[in-house]
């Protein structure tokens, strides 16, 4: 085996490993929010992004080993720039949002609206940043079919995901009134 397939599997463990994680913060942050009054709003399609999440990391591994995706050097560096980018992006959104972040849409209004770090500029910067990441880094070893597929296939779900939380977030007065004018994804443009 190459060693860039080698690295490039090692890296998508450790993405998978790094998931589990914030599964983990999630859940403690979801209890968190629940003691002060918070509830999970139903998603219908939460087990399926779930699913999307694991088979991107799944499908580009078997896409580079299968199909045997070439290495392209200059590729796999804007790739891997782009997806750090992102994946910083997505801590800085966590780090914001602390006991307010969570996988599962929680009506955590009441008992706060989070208005600093990128929520200053856009009303989902999380889903921006995981867009990002998804699309990135299968590229990191040219592995396209699983970029195509896990991006489209993640803004499919994310168009339910968005208007169930919007429809919980917006009828809190609070929320609308701090974000409310503010774009769901690119400051300026929508």
């Amino acid at each position: 085996m190459p060693a860039s397939v080698a690295a490039f599997l090692v890296l998508l463990v450790l993405v998978g490993v790094m998931r589990v994680v914030e599964l983990k913060i999630s859940r403690r942050n979801q209890l968190r929010l629940a003691q002060h009054g918070a509830i999970k709003v139903p998603e219908p399609h939460f087990r399926a992004t779930v699913a999307l999440h694991t088979g991107v990391l799944i499908s580009a591994g078997l896409e580079v080993l299968i199909l045997h995706r070439p290495f392209i050097p200059a590729l796999a560096i804007v790739s891997a720039a782009v997806f750090l980018l992102a994946d910083v992006f997505r801590w800085w959104v966590i780090a914001t949002l602390a006991e307010h972040w969570n996988v599962q849409i929680m009506d955590s209004a009441q008992i706060g609206v989070v208005t600093r770090g990128p929520y200053r500029w856009i009303r989902h910067p999380n889903y921006l940043a995981v867009v990002v990441e998804l699309a990135s880094l299968p590229m990191i070893h040219t592995a396209w079919i699983t970029a195509i597929w896990g991006t489209l296939g993640y803004c499919w779900l994310l168009r339910s995901r968005i208007g169930a939380e919007e429809r919980a977030l917006m009828a809190n007065p609070a929320y609308r009134a701090a974000m409310g004018s503010k774009p769901r994804f690119l400051p300026g443009l929508f």
